[in-house]
C-alpha cells in the first residue's frame, strides 16, 4: 500500500488528477481541487490507496488531517471517494470537525450531492469516526433549528436571494467566531467583491 509520494508535479488535469513523477514512474493520484502545487514544482502528498475489483485509486492529500478526514469520510455508509473530495473540497478537516460537533446539518448541505437526510445521517456517523464531542454541551438535536453563528448567516444569505454556490464561498471566508451580523457584513462583502 502507497502511503506518501514526494516527486514533482507533471501535469494537472480538470478533473481533479494530477501526474506525480517519483524516481523515473509517473502516478496518476486524484486529489481535491484546492490542492496547491504548481507544474514542474516538488511536491509531497499523503495517500489513500483505495482498492476496487477493477482499479486501484490513489488519493492524494497535503496533511495527515485532510487524508484521516477523507478515509473517515469513505467509510461512513453511502459516501463514495468522490462525494468525500467535494465534503473537503468545502469544508476543512477542523470545519468539519466543528461542523459535527455543533450538529451543523445545513453546513454539509452545502456540499454539492448532499441533501437533508445524507447531512444528519453523516452527522451521527462522524461523530463517532472523527471522536467529536458536542460542542454545545449536548446532545446533537438533529431536528432542532441551527442555532450557529455560521449557520445564521447561512439562512439569512439564503433569505437574500443568494445561490448555493454563493452562499458556500461566502461562508467559507468567514472568520471562525464572531457576532452573526458581523459575520454577515463580511460575507456580504464577500460576495459584493465577486460579483
Amino acid at each position: 500500500m502507497i502511503g506518501s509520494l514526494r516527486g514533482i508535479m507533471l501535469d494537472r488535469s480538470a478533473r481533479g488528477e494530477v501526474l506525480v513523477e517519483v524516481g523515473g514512474v509517473g502516478y496518476r493520484v486524484q486529489v481535491s481541487p484546492g490542492l496547491p502545487g504548481e507544474l514542474g514544482a516538488p511536491v509531497f502528498l499523503h495517500i489513500h490507496t483505495h482498492v476496487r475489483d477493477d482499479a486501484i485509486v490513489l488519493y492524494g492529500f497535503p496533511d495527515r488531517d485532510t487524508r484521516a478526514c477523507f478515509e473517515a469520510l469513505i467509510a461512513t455508509h453511502g459516501i463514495g471517494p468522490a462525494v468525500a473530495l467535494n465534503i473537503l473540497s468545502v469544508h476543512s478537516p477542523s470545519a468539519l470537525q466543528r461542523i459535527v460537533g455543533t450538529g451543523d446539518a445545513d453546513a454539509l448541505t452545502l456540499v454539492p450531492g448532499i441533501g437533508k437526510k445524507t447531512a444528519a445521517r453523516l452527522l451521527l456517523e462522524l461523530k463517532v469516526k472523527l471522536d467529536v464531542d458536542d460542542l454545545d454541551g449536548g446532545d446533537v438535536d438533529l431536528g432542532a433549528p441551527n442555532g450557529s453563528a455560521r449557520g445564521e448567516v447561512r439562512a439569512a444569505l439564503a433569505g437574500l436571494g443568494y445561490g448555493p454556490e454563493e452562499v458556500r464561498d461566502a461562508v467559507r471566508e468567514l472568520p471562525d467566531e464572531g457576532p452573526v451580523g458581523e459575520l454577515l457584513r463580511h460575507a456580504l462583502k464577500h460576495l459584493a467583491s465577486v460579483r
